[in-house]
């Protein structure tokens, strides 16, 4: 089963899935997504406060731009949570705000070709940006249409998809 958890930042929607990865029988692998970018010490605290609420039993995968590669070895019964596919999406920006769109291209169809073939349970967190206006700068208006339209075709090929906002679900798709 794949599930899409959704909502904007500070929502508590990776509270959300890593409590539902807690219910978990078998095995869950963690896979993070995020880029450390030296200098940025406040998004280092990000990051060590989502490591501190992970149970060490957890197996932690960082896969950089290749998260299909992870789907692709995960097997029947494990639970991969990956956290979060905007974060992944920045990966694909450079220091100098180019953006890799082919690298993108391939890497986001290899996802969801990977998705749909996978035995493993999936939870994959992400960011609601859709309810903002349309940013200034490219960089940005980049980001949000491509983040936008990934929701979206993750939505149409998980099983279930949840909003969180102000820490409560929404199931939008799915078994509630």
């Amino acid at each position: 089963m794949n599930h899409l958890i959704t909502g904007g930042a500070r929502s508590g929607k990776s509270r959300f899935a890593e409590q539902l990865a807690l219910q978990h029988a078998g095995s869950v692998c963690y896979v993070a997504t995020a880029e450390r970018r030296a200098g940025d010490e406040a998004f280092a605290a990000r990051i060590a406060h989502h490591q501190a609420r992970r149970p060490p039993g957890w197996r932690l995968a960082e896969p950089g731009r290749e998260l299909a590669a992870v789907l692709a070895a995960a097997v029947p019964g494990e639970l991969l949570l990956l956290d979060c596919m905007g974060m992944w999406l920045m990966r694909f920006f450079g220091t100098d705000g180019d953006f890799d769109h082919a690298g993108w291209q391939q890497q986001r169809a290899a996802l969801l070709q990977a998705l749909a073939a996978t035995q493993a349970s999936v939870l994959l967190v992400s960011n609601e940006i859709g309810w903002g206006v349309v940013p200034l700068g490219a960089e940005t208006r980049v980001f949000v249409d491509e983040l936008g339209w990934l929701n979206q075709q993750l939505a149409e090929v998980c099983q279930q998809v949840t909003l969180v906002a102000c820490g409560q679900p929404l199931c939008l798709k799915g078994p509630a």
